[in-house]
C-alpha cells in the first residue's frame, strides 16, 4: 500500500510540474519578450457512411467553433503532407487565452507563415507496449505486429517505443531512426503487474513537449491492476495537449466490462480508435488500420478568439456544405486551458544606434 502511495505522489508531482508555470531562464544580452502562442491543433478524420475516408477537402470546407465561437483556420494539411499556413484565415485581432494575464493580444502577429508552419509540421508517434504478466501468451506475436507497424510508418517523422508493467520504460526515445525503435521493441521482456494508466499519463506528458501531430498507440493485453491514476485524468490531459490515443487490445480486455468501456471512452474523447483483437492476425490488421487512419487525417489549427472561459472548452468541427452533411467527423471534443502548448520567443529588433553629432 505504501508503495502504491509513493507512486501516486510521484505522478502527482510530475503532473504538477507539467501544468505549472515554467521558470524564467536568466539570460544575458538584449531583453527578450516571451510570447505565448496558444495554437490549438486538431487531427480530424472524415469518413462516409461506408466508413471510407473522404479526401480532397479544403480549409473552407471546415467550420470550427470553440464554445460556439467561430474560429479561423491558421494552418491546414491533409494526410502525410506537411501543414501549410493559411494567411487569409490568420486572425487579425484574436487574443490568446492568456491575454488577460499580461500577454500580447495577438501573439500570431510576431510569427511569419514559415514559422507558424514549423510549429505544426511533423508527426510524432509514441508506441506503448504492455509487458505485464498478462502478456505471457502471444508476446512474440505482439512484438511482430508492432515491428511491422513501425516499419510501415513512412509518413511519421519520428517514432518512440515505450513499454510498461508496473513502471514505464522509455526503451527508445523519439527518433527518426527506425532501426533503433525496432531494436528496442525486439529486446523488450515481460514483467509483472499492469499500471497502464500511470504509464500512459507519463507518455502523454512526454508527447506534450513536442509540436506537430502527437499520437500514442497503445497495445494492452488486459485490464489495469496497479495504477493510482484514474483513466479520466489521462484522457483529459491527452485532450488538453492535443494527443490522439489509439488502443489495440485483446479479447481479455474486451470481455472485462470496465476496461472495455474505459478504452472506448478514452480513444473516442481524443479522436482515436480502439481495436479488440481475437488473434495475432487481428492485431496486425488493427495496426494496419491505425497506419491507414494516420495517413488520412486532416490537420487543422487555430488561434482561439477572445473567450472568458478559462476552464474546459468545447470544440466542434463540422463541414460547411450540405452535400457533406452525411459524412462523419472524428476529432477531440475539447480541451482544458493549459499554461502553454506551443510557445515562440520574440526578440524585439535592436534600435539603430544614434548617430554621433559633431560639436
Amino acid at each position: 500500500m505504501l508503495k502504491r502511495l509513493a507512486v501516486a505522489l510521484v505522478l502527482f508531482a510530475a503532473l504538477s510540474v507539467f501544468v505549472g508555470p515554467s521558470p524564467v531562464a536568466q539570460e544575458s544580452g538584449p531583453p527578450r519578450i516571451n510570447v505565448t502562442v496558444d495554437l490549438v491543433q486538431l487531427n480530424v478524420a472524415v469518413t462516409d457512411n461506408k466508413g471510407k475516408y473522404v479526401t480532397g477537402l479544403h480549409p473552407q470546407d471546415f467550420i470550427v467553433t470553440e464554445d460556439g465561437i467561430p474560429e479561423d483556420i491558421a494552418t491546414y494539411g491533409e494526410g502525410n503532407v506537411s501543414a501549410r499556413a493559411i494567411p487569409a484565415k490568420a486572425p487579425s485581432g484574436a487574443a490568446s487565452p492568456d491575454a488577460s494575464a499580461g500577454q500580447p493580444s495577438d501573439p500570431s502577429s510576431s510569427l511569419s507563415g514559415s514559422e507558424l508552419t514549423s510549429l505544426v509540421e511533423g508527426a510524432n508517434v509514441f508506441v506503448l507496449f504492455d509487458t505485464s504478466n498478462y502478456m505471457y501468451r502471444g508476446f512474440v506475436f505482439a512484438q511482430d505486429a508492432i515491428a511491422d507497424f513501425v516499419r510501415s510508418l513512412e509518413g511519421a517523422d519520428k517514432v518512440a517505443f515505450y513499454s510498461y508493467s508496473r513502471d514505464l520504460s522509455r526503451a527508445s526515445l523519439l527518433t527518426a531512426d527506425r532501426t533503433q525503435v525496432l531494436r528496442a521493441a525486439r529486446t523488450t521482456v515481460a514483467g509483472d503487474d499492469a499500471a497502464l494508466y500511470n504509464c500512459l499519463l507519463l507518455t502523454v506528458q512526454d508527447a506534450a513537449h513536442f509540436t506537430g501531430r502527437k499520437v500514442i498507440v497503445v497495445f494492452s493485453n488486459g485490464p489495469d491492476n496497479y495504477s493510482m491514476v484514474p483513466p479520466e485524468d489521462v484522457a483529459e490531459l491527452a485532450q488538453s495537449t492535443g494527443t490522439t490515443i489509439y488502443m489495440v487490445s485483446t479479447q481479455e480486455a474486451h470481455l472485462e466490462p470496465i476496461s472495455n468501456a474505459v478504452f472506448q471512452r478514452m480513444t473516442a474523447a481524443t479522436g482515436g480508435k480502439v481495436y479488440f483483437a481475437k488473434n495475432w492476425k487481428d492485431e496486425q490488421n488493427a495496426f494496419a488500420s491505425i497506419r491507414d487512419d494516420l495517413a488520412h487525417l486532416y490537420s487543422l489549427s487555430y488561434y482561439p478568439k477572445p473567450n472568458s472561459n478559462r476552464g474546459w472548452r468545447t470544440i466542434t468541427v463540422k463541414l460547411a456544405s450540405d452535400q457533406h452533411k452525411h459524412y462523419h467527423i472524428r476529432t477531440r471534443d475539447g480541451y482544458r486551458l493549459q499554461r502553454s502548448r506551443f510557445s515562440a520567443e520574440y526578440v524585439p529588433p535592436t534600435p539603430p544606434a544614434a548617430s554621433a553629432k559633431l560639436p
